[in-house]
Protein backbone atom coordinates (compact mmCIF):
# COMPACT_ATOMS: atom_id res chain seq x y z
CA UNK A 1 0.00 0.00 0.00
CA UNK A 2 2.93 2.43 0.96
CA UNK A 3 5.08 1.57 -2.31
CA UNK A 4 1.50 2.41 -4.26
CA UNK A 5 1.27 5.63 -2.42
CA UNK A 6 4.48 6.24 -2.96
CA UNK A 7 4.99 5.88 -6.56
CA UNK A 8 1.08 7.83 -7.41
CA UNK A 9 3.05 10.83 -5.15
CA UNK A 10 6.47 10.43 -7.77
CA UNK A 11 3.72 10.18 -10.82
CA UNK A 12 1.28 13.15 -9.83
CA UNK A 13 4.19 16.03 -10.57
CA UNK A 14 4.77 14.87 -14.17
CA UNK A 15 1.30 14.13 -15.09
CA UNK A 16 -0.09 17.14 -13.68
CA UNK A 17 2.31 19.24 -15.91
CA UNK A 18 1.08 16.89 -18.90
CA UNK A 19 -2.53 17.40 -18.23
CA UNK A 20 -1.48 21.41 -17.45
CA UNK A 21 0.57 21.75 -20.67
CA UNK A 22 -1.75 19.73 -22.93
CA UNK A 23 -4.83 20.94 -21.69
CA UNK A 24 -2.79 24.84 -21.62
CA UNK A 25 -1.84 24.42 -25.51
CA UNK A 26 -5.92 23.60 -26.35
CA UNK A 27 -7.21 26.20 -24.50
CA UNK A 28 -4.55 28.66 -26.06
CA UNK A 29 -5.89 27.67 -29.77
CA UNK A 30 -9.58 28.10 -28.55
CA UNK A 31 -8.53 31.32 -27.16
CA UNK A 32 -6.60 32.94 -30.30
CA UNK A 33 -9.57 31.37 -32.66
CA UNK A 34 -11.06 34.59 -30.74
CA UNK A 35 -9.01 36.99 -31.91
CA UNK A 36 -8.18 39.05 -34.87
CA UNK A 37 -5.29 40.48 -37.29
CA UNK A 38 -4.25 43.69 -37.90
CA UNK A 39 -4.22 43.75 -41.72
CA UNK A 40 -1.49 46.36 -41.94
CA UNK A 41 1.13 44.40 -39.57
CA UNK A 42 -0.68 40.61 -39.57
CA UNK A 43 -0.07 40.91 -36.02
CA UNK A 44 -2.42 39.44 -33.65
CA UNK A 45 -4.98 41.57 -32.06
CA UNK A 46 -6.16 40.68 -28.71
CA UNK A 47 -10.15 41.53 -29.35
CA UNK A 48 -12.72 39.36 -28.65
CA UNK A 49 -14.75 38.28 -32.09
CA UNK A 50 -16.71 35.98 -33.59
CA UNK A 51 -15.75 36.65 -36.92
CA UNK A 52 -13.44 33.87 -37.48
CA UNK A 53 -15.22 30.95 -36.35
CA UNK A 54 -18.30 32.51 -38.52
CA UNK A 55 -16.29 32.50 -41.36
CA UNK A 56 -15.58 28.39 -41.44
CA UNK A 57 -19.21 28.12 -42.15
CA UNK A 58 -18.32 29.71 -45.33
CA UNK A 59 -19.38 27.24 -48.31
CA UNK A 60 -15.16 27.11 -49.33
CA UNK A 61 -14.24 26.10 -46.04
CA UNK A 62 -17.35 23.91 -45.31
CA UNK A 63 -16.15 22.04 -48.39
CA UNK A 64 -12.48 21.75 -46.77
CA UNK A 65 -13.49 20.34 -43.41
CA UNK A 66 -16.32 17.82 -45.15
CA UNK A 67 -13.59 16.74 -47.61
CA UNK A 68 -11.24 16.13 -44.58
CA UNK A 69 -14.25 14.07 -42.90
CA UNK A 70 -14.44 12.05 -45.95
CA UNK A 71 -10.62 11.63 -46.37
CA UNK A 72 -10.67 10.10 -42.22
CA UNK A 73 -13.59 7.83 -42.88
CA UNK A 74 -12.80 6.33 -46.13
CA UNK A 75 -9.08 5.41 -44.93
CA UNK A 76 -10.69 4.17 -41.54
CA UNK A 77 -13.26 2.10 -43.57
CA UNK A 78 -10.59 0.68 -45.49
CA UNK A 79 -7.92 -0.25 -42.84
CA UNK A 80 -11.52 -2.39 -40.84
CA UNK A 81 -11.81 -4.18 -44.46
CA UNK A 82 -8.35 -5.43 -44.61
CA UNK A 83 -7.46 -5.04 -40.85
CA UNK A 84 -10.23 -8.02 -39.91
CA UNK A 85 -9.48 -10.57 -42.25
CA UNK A 86 -5.66 -10.09 -41.66
CA UNK A 87 -5.71 -9.90 -37.81
CA UNK A 88 -7.67 -13.02 -38.28
CA UNK A 89 -5.41 -14.89 -40.18
CA UNK A 90 -2.96 -13.67 -37.64
CA UNK A 91 -4.65 -14.80 -34.79
CA UNK A 92 -6.34 -18.30 -35.59
CA UNK A 93 -5.31 -19.49 -38.98
CA UNK A 94 -1.13 -19.38 -38.70
CA UNK A 95 0.76 -21.22 -36.90
CA UNK A 96 1.68 -20.30 -33.21
CA UNK A 97 5.29 -20.54 -33.93
CA UNK A 98 5.00 -17.64 -36.56
CA UNK A 99 2.41 -15.44 -35.22
CA UNK A 100 5.18 -13.42 -33.37
CA UNK A 101 7.19 -12.73 -37.09
CA UNK A 102 4.00 -11.42 -38.20
CA UNK A 103 3.05 -9.00 -35.41
CA UNK A 104 6.83 -7.90 -36.49
CA UNK A 105 5.88 -7.75 -39.82
CA UNK A 106 3.44 -5.43 -39.16
CA UNK A 107 5.31 -3.34 -37.18
CA UNK A 108 8.09 -3.17 -39.13
CA UNK A 109 6.38 -0.42 -41.48
CA UNK A 110 6.43 2.22 -38.48
CA UNK A 111 10.05 1.85 -38.29
CA UNK A 112 10.28 3.59 -41.61
CA UNK A 113 10.69 6.93 -41.71
CA UNK A 114 6.90 8.97 -43.05
CA UNK A 115 8.20 10.80 -45.59
CA UNK A 116 10.08 7.59 -47.16
CA UNK A 117 6.72 5.76 -47.13
CA UNK A 118 4.63 8.78 -48.69
CA UNK A 119 6.80 9.82 -51.68
CA UNK A 120 7.58 6.22 -52.12
CA UNK A 121 3.66 6.41 -52.56
CA UNK A 122 4.02 9.63 -54.85
CA UNK A 123 6.19 7.35 -56.91
CA UNK A 124 4.28 4.53 -57.53
CA UNK A 125 1.43 6.63 -58.26
CA UNK A 126 2.52 9.77 -60.19
CA UNK A 127 2.35 9.08 -64.32
CA UNK A 128 4.62 6.02 -65.51
CA UNK A 129 4.87 4.65 -62.44
CA UNK A 130 4.97 1.60 -60.91
CA UNK A 131 1.15 1.21 -60.49
CA UNK A 132 0.66 2.16 -63.92
CA UNK A 133 3.28 0.35 -65.86
CA UNK A 134 1.45 -2.73 -63.70
CA UNK A 135 -2.20 -2.15 -63.75
CA UNK A 136 -2.73 0.31 -66.92
CA UNK A 137 -3.55 2.97 -64.86
CA UNK A 138 -2.98 4.95 -62.07
CA UNK A 139 -6.00 7.67 -59.86
CA UNK A 140 -2.74 10.09 -60.05
CA UNK A 141 -2.60 12.82 -57.78
CA UNK A 142 -5.66 13.70 -55.74
CA UNK A 143 -8.03 12.10 -53.50
CA UNK A 144 -7.69 8.69 -53.98
CA UNK A 145 -3.91 8.97 -53.81
CA UNK A 146 -4.12 10.61 -50.62
CA UNK A 147 -7.13 7.82 -49.31
CA UNK A 148 -4.68 5.16 -50.31
CA UNK A 149 -1.18 6.73 -49.19
CA UNK A 150 -2.85 7.26 -45.23
CA UNK A 151 -4.82 3.76 -45.17
CA UNK A 152 -0.96 1.97 -45.76
CA UNK A 153 0.22 4.46 -43.01
CA UNK A 154 -2.30 3.68 -40.62
CA UNK A 155 -2.65 0.54 -41.55
CA UNK A 156 -0.72 -1.63 -38.71
CA UNK A 157 -3.05 0.95 -35.86
CA UNK A 158 -5.66 -0.95 -36.91
CA UNK A 159 -4.29 -4.33 -37.20
CA UNK A 160 -2.68 -4.85 -33.96
CA UNK A 161 -5.96 -3.36 -31.32
CA UNK A 162 -7.76 -6.02 -34.16
CA UNK A 163 -5.87 -8.47 -33.99
CA UNK A 164 -5.31 -8.24 -29.82
CA UNK A 165 -9.24 -8.95 -30.19
CA UNK A 166 -9.44 -12.09 -32.11
CA UNK A 167 -6.34 -13.00 -29.01
CA UNK A 168 -9.20 -12.28 -26.39
CA UNK A 169 -12.04 -14.37 -28.11
CA UNK A 170 -12.38 -17.39 -26.54
CA UNK A 171 -12.59 -20.33 -28.95
CA UNK A 172 -15.23 -22.21 -26.67
CA UNK A 173 -17.91 -18.83 -28.11
CA UNK A 174 -16.60 -20.35 -31.67
CA UNK A 175 -17.55 -24.14 -31.44
CA UNK A 176 -20.79 -22.93 -29.05
CA UNK A 177 -21.55 -21.25 -32.20
CA UNK A 178 -20.65 -24.02 -34.65
CA UNK A 179 -22.77 -26.91 -32.25
CA UNK A 180 -26.01 -24.31 -32.60
CA UNK A 181 -25.50 -24.93 -36.07
CA UNK A 182 -24.42 -21.40 -37.26
CA UNK A 183 -22.21 -21.12 -40.30
CA UNK A 184 -19.50 -19.33 -40.62
CA UNK A 185 -21.13 -15.76 -42.20
CA UNK A 186 -23.77 -15.78 -38.88
CA UNK A 187 -20.77 -16.83 -36.52
CA UNK A 188 -18.67 -13.84 -37.25
CA UNK A 189 -21.71 -11.67 -37.48
CA UNK A 190 -23.50 -12.81 -34.31
CA UNK A 191 -20.38 -13.98 -32.48
CA UNK A 192 -17.07 -12.73 -33.91
CA UNK A 193 -18.29 -9.11 -34.84
CA UNK A 194 -20.19 -8.10 -31.58
CA UNK A 195 -16.93 -8.93 -29.89
CA UNK A 196 -14.37 -7.67 -31.71
CA UNK A 197 -16.78 -4.22 -31.96
CA UNK A 198 -14.42 -2.54 -29.63
CA UNK A 199 -11.29 -3.35 -30.88
CA UNK A 200 -11.99 -2.08 -34.30
CA UNK A 201 -13.39 1.08 -32.68
CA UNK A 202 -10.15 1.50 -30.68
CA UNK A 203 -8.37 1.11 -34.00
CA UNK A 204 -10.69 3.85 -35.47
CA UNK A 205 -9.78 6.55 -33.32
CA UNK A 206 -6.25 6.47 -34.30
CA UNK A 207 -6.80 5.93 -38.18
CA UNK A 208 -9.44 8.99 -38.11
CA UNK A 209 -7.40 11.13 -35.80
CA UNK A 210 -4.66 10.66 -37.83
CA UNK A 211 -5.98 11.04 -41.34
CA UNK A 212 -7.82 14.08 -39.69
CA UNK A 213 -4.73 15.43 -38.78
CA UNK A 214 -2.81 14.80 -41.91
CA UNK A 215 -1.34 17.72 -44.09
CA UNK A 216 2.03 16.22 -45.17
CA UNK A 217 0.51 13.13 -47.38
CA UNK A 218 -1.62 15.43 -48.66
CA UNK A 219 0.87 17.89 -49.85
CA UNK A 220 3.01 15.01 -51.28
CA UNK A 221 0.53 13.08 -53.78
CA UNK A 222 -2.38 14.96 -53.04
CA UNK A 223 -2.13 17.65 -55.68
CA UNK A 224 -3.82 20.52 -55.22
CA UNK A 225 -5.79 19.05 -52.86
CA UNK A 226 -7.13 21.20 -49.52
CA UNK A 227 -8.04 19.52 -46.52
CA UNK A 228 -7.91 20.90 -43.02
CA UNK A 229 -3.94 20.66 -41.99
CA UNK A 230 -3.07 22.58 -45.56
CA UNK A 231 -5.68 25.63 -44.63
CA UNK A 232 -4.20 26.05 -41.06
CA UNK A 233 -0.79 25.61 -42.59
CA UNK A 234 -1.59 28.09 -45.59
CA UNK A 235 -3.04 31.16 -42.59
CA UNK A 236 -0.53 30.08 -40.00
CA UNK A 237 1.60 32.92 -40.60
CA UNK A 238 -1.07 35.69 -42.54
CA UNK A 239 -3.70 34.77 -39.77
CA UNK A 240 -3.10 33.07 -37.12
CA UNK A 241 -6.21 33.51 -35.60
CA UNK A 242 -8.16 31.89 -38.35
CA UNK A 243 -5.35 28.99 -38.48
CA UNK A 244 -6.19 28.68 -34.99
CA UNK A 245 -10.34 28.46 -35.68
CA UNK A 246 -9.34 26.06 -38.14
CA UNK A 247 -7.54 23.67 -35.59
CA UNK A 248 -9.78 24.19 -33.32
CA UNK A 249 -12.57 22.80 -36.35
CA UNK A 250 -10.36 19.68 -35.73
CA UNK A 251 -10.43 19.38 -31.98
CA UNK A 252 -14.28 19.70 -32.28
CA UNK A 253 -14.61 16.66 -34.63
CA UNK A 254 -12.32 14.61 -32.60
CA UNK A 255 -14.17 15.10 -29.35
CA UNK A 256 -17.48 14.14 -31.26
CA UNK A 257 -15.88 11.17 -32.74
CA UNK A 258 -14.43 9.98 -28.89
CA UNK A 259 -17.85 11.10 -27.61
CA UNK A 260 -19.55 8.57 -30.27
CA UNK A 261 -17.17 5.79 -29.87
CA UNK A 262 -16.79 5.60 -26.17
CA UNK A 263 -19.60 3.47 -25.46
CA UNK A 264 -18.37 0.97 -27.46
CA UNK A 265 -16.06 -0.01 -24.69
CA UNK A 266 -13.05 1.13 -27.18
CA UNK A 267 -11.22 3.30 -24.82
CA UNK A 268 -11.18 0.38 -22.22
CA UNK A 269 -8.75 -1.28 -25.80
CA UNK A 270 -6.27 1.82 -26.15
Amino acid sequence: MRSKKALAGLLAPPLLWLVVAYLGALLAIFATALFTTDPFTNEVVRTLTTENIKALFDPTYLRIIGRTILIAVAVTVLCILIAVPFAFFMARVAPARIRGLLVAAVLVPLWASYLVKAYAWRTMLQPGGVLESALGATPGFGLAAVVLTLTYLWLPYMILPVYAGFERLPVSHLEASADLGAKGLATFRRVVLPSLLPSIAAGTIFTFSLSLGDYIAVQIVGGKLQVLGTAVLQNITLDLPFAAALGSASVVIMVAYLLAVRRTGALDNL
